[in-house]
């Protein structure tokens, strides 16, 4: 148990609470029979899937980093794709992007542990916020969709504070919409380069959330292997 008295919790939610992962591959489970991709010669899902994710870390980390805006990565992450199958069709990669966008914010798999952890902070008394480089409006409506939306004060998105993390602009708009001091705030997050980086940017403490049992390259106050273990901390 940790001495030290947090007030404000940042969570970051794609790949934290909210499956990112697969939430994105039912969504293209969906738009990959939806667009009729069998007969365009992409035979086998788990292979268009495999080679989307790719892209899609690869955009994020330059969208993250500054290099590409917003729309480049929506839609370019699906030209990619498909330009791997050999299909160099933009209105279907455009159309898939939208679609994407449409149907991805209805799926509502979390975490294990996600509404258990979420309610034993809440009722401890911690103030809890989201800080997000996802979109306006797809955030949200992820939130809505999957039930946890009542447990956060604030949502601050990339968007709307003109930031990505690990800028730490995008945290100092967080403490002003909240009235958080650094020293009674923590970022909670499952990437090391946006969550944790943004974190000590901050000068805030952070706890890494390691799902996927990786090697650190970059030091967080605290690890935990799931949600449930945020109770260790908090």
């Amino acid at each position: 148990m940790n001495n030290k008295q947090y007030k404000h919790l940042f969570f970051d939610l794609d790949h934290t609470l909210w499956d990112f992962e697969t939430n994105s591959k039912e969504t293209l489970h969906e738009l990959y029979y939806l667009n009729h991709l069998n007969e365009r010669g992409i035979l086998d899902f788990d292979n268009f899937f495999k080679k989307y994710s790719y892209h899609n870390q690869r955009l994020w980390h330059r969208y993250t980093l500054g290099y590409i805006k917003q729309e480049e990565l929506k839609w370019k992450r699906m030209w990619l794709t498909l330009l791997d199958f050999k299909i160099a069709d933009e209105p279907l990669a455009r159309l898939m992007s939208e679609q994407f966008l449409e149907h991805l914010p209805t799926k509502t798999n979390l975490f294990p542990f996600t509404i258990e952890i979420l309610t034993y902070l809440k009722e401890k008394g911690y103030q809890l916020h989201l800080i997000t480089n996802g979109f306006e409006q797809v955030q949200k409506r992820k939130l809505e969709n999957s039930g946890i939306n009542n447990y956060f004060i604030e949502v601050i998105t990339s968007e709307a504070s003109n930031n990505l993390k690990p800028n730490k602009e995008i945290f100092h708009y967080a403490f002003t919409k909240t009235k958080a001091l650094a020293d009674e705030s923590i970022m909670i997050g499952d990437n090391l380069d946006a969550d944790i980086q943004g974190g000590i940017n901050a000068g805030i403490d952070t706890v890494f959330v390691n799902h996927i049992n990786a090697v650190p390259h970059i030091e967080a106050t605290y690890m935990v292997k799931d949600l449930k273990s945020l109770a260790s901390i908090f």
